[in-house]
């Protein structure tokens, strides 16, 4: 499709730089009416191709089988927006024979590829990992909220950063943290309960679980990330948290429409280009965040020359002790740390608590583990990583809720050269989608259960890693091979505390039990209206 693009953009640019030398030839003398009607003879042309002639007789990868009931516009879908079509994926899977890999189409008819075995899974994860990468354009939107981390970095530059990063995320370091988890979730639990405490004469004990999870989450990764408390629990207009607030909005129709227009005619940065006061307030707020990541860098540089300081127990601690990363570098990994870090928990601590509100007994069961097993909150002493690793149903539970609800449903790969997949040919440039949405509820590797919310299946000898699940791609939430997630052993930890200490204090119930689950679709997915649950205090712990 770009040769196309590219041959296409030629022939207006020659054309229009013949009528500038030879303006005898402009249409009604006007130089700026030919301009325009070249450009949009030139546009027409590019969307006739996209729309009608390249899915049905020019792409390179017709022999990959597709689903049947193609639209001239909406493609294999029935959304106007450049989204993933998750519930024709989940149609896909079960009704289409596997072979590996299903070629379908979204809004414009643009192209892409769903894995859907082991076997093409294994290859673009791992043995040929470095084949596929994020796309630019991707990169470019992430990077405005993630900065240019091991997140986004490809080849060898993110092999170095992974192997130089990977010591602040082992175990040995992580179990350290547990208490900075602990301190927070139980700070989080006792001003949701203040805060129920003034609106008590009011009757209405309803809270918004996205709210308190985003402001916690953000505290947590300041503190176990960066040695520093940016107290938006204590403090939720602080700069940082209206920052990322108004990053992780959903953009408008609009501009989700002129996203996909760029797409079709070729100039996939248009919609970044508009001026709008969306775009100032990304790249505002993005610039705030880095400001706030480079100033915590300093003071911990700073800290770290005192000869009578001891060395933290954050993660920029153990990465400055490394020596291998220049200040701008720092930054940049900071900056994946806050964005992917505190958002990415923040959504599985709502998807947690709507599937305790959906599930009672599942709630009850675990309320009595941890009460159990763990100190009350009003002891507020330290807790070990031993005492949350040895609840087994507890950690079910999150396990499940990850599963069930990944925090991030699909992402995006290119391919960069010419490969092979699962014995079908490949050319560069070809778009894949990576859906956990749909791999981690495969009947294939769950069985007949897989599309139902059960931690259960984590409970048993040898499967509170596994759920019992028949393959090593069935769980992708956090990927896997080279580019899985480096934090997920801190994701998971911090998970747990904070549901645990949320489950201990209060009976949960959604306030609108029977409405049908709308969601928030960005950089995470998370229920549209944020969890409103009324929570009731329980007493005895």
């Amino acid at each position: 499709m770009s040769g196309v693009n590219d041959a296409l953009n030629l022939a207006f640019l020659g054309t229009a730089a013949g009528v500038y030398l030879r303006p005898e030839y402009a249409i009604l003398n006007s130089r700026i009416l030919t301009g325009i009607i070249l450009f949009g003879i030139v546009t027409a042309l590019k969307l006739l191709y996209r729309l009608v002639l390249y899915p049905e007789y020019f792409s390179p990868i017709k022999h990959i089988h597709s689903p049947p009931n193609r639209h001239w516009l909406t493609g294999n879908t029935k959304s106007y927006f450049l989204e993933p079509p998750f519930e024709h994926m989940r149609e896909w899977v079960t009704t289409m024979p596997n072979e590996d890999i299903v070629r379908f189409y979204v809004v414009g008819n643009l192209e892409r590829l769903l894995l859907t075995s082991p076997k093409s899974l294994g290859e673009l994860l791992v043995t040929k990992n470095y084949d596929f990468e994020k796309p630019e354009m991707i990169r470019e939107s992430l990077r405005r909220i993630t900065g240019d981390g091991v997140l986004l970095a490809e080849g060898d530059e993110h092999k170095k950063q992974r192997k130089n990063l990977m010591p602040a995320f082992a175990y040995r370091h992580i179990k350290n943290l547990y208490p900075v988890f602990w301190a927070k979730s139980i700070e989080m639990v006792k001003m949701i309960e203040n805060d129920l405490k003034n609106r008590a004469s009011s009757g209405d004990n309803t809270v918004q679980v996205s709210n308190w999870a985003s402001r916690a989450t953000l505290d947590i990764i300041g503190v176990a990330g960066m040695d520093h408390d940016f107290d938006s629990l204590q403090d939720p207009d602080n700069t940082l948290n209206k920052s990322y607030r108004l990053i992780m909005r959903t953009p408008p129709d609009w501009l989700k429409l002129i996203f996909v227009f760029s797409f079709l005619i070729g100039y996939p940065r248009l919609s970044r280009k508009i001026p709008s006061n969306w775009n100032e307030e990304i790249e505002k707020s993005g610039e705030v965040i880095r400001n706030v990541a480079r100033q915590m860098i300093r003071q911990k540089k700073a800290k770290m020359e005192d000869p009578a300081a001891e060395t933290g127990i954050d993660i920029v601690s153990v990465a400055l002790s490394s020596g291998t990363f220049d200040e701008e570098n720092l930054v940049d990994q900071c900056m994946t740390f806050l964005g992917a870090g505190h958002e990415t928990t923040a959504s599985a601590l709502q998807w947690a608590v709507y599937a305790l509100c959906k599930n009672p007994d599942v709630q009850t069961r675990l309320r009595e583990e941890v009460r159990a097993n763990l100190p009350s909150l009003d002891e507020e002493r330290p807790i070990t990583a031993a005492e949350i690793d040895n609840l087994p149903y507890l950690n079910a539970v999150c396990n499940e809720v990850l599963r069930f609800h990944p925090s991030v449903p699909a992402t995006i790969r290119i391919s960069v050269r010419d490969t092979t997949l699962a014995g079908k040919h490949i050319p560069k440039g070809t778009l894949f989608s990576i859906a956990p949405q749909i791999l981690n509820r495969m009947e294939e590797f769950w069985g007949p259960d897989a599309d139902k919310f059960n931690p259960d299946r984590f409970m048993g000898p040898g499967k509170a890693n596994t759920g019992g699940a028949v393959s090593n791609y069935a769980f992708l939430t956090f990927l896997h091979g080279p580019r899985s997630c480096i934090g997920q052993g801190f994701a998971k930890a911090e998970l747990a505390c904070l549901l645990a200490a949320t489950v201990a204090r209060f009976e949960m119930e959604l306030k609108y039990p029977d409405a049908k689950l709308e969601v928030r679709e960005g950089a995470t997915i998370s229920p549209k209206d944020g969890v409103l649950a009324k929570l009731t205090r329980l007493e005895g712990w």
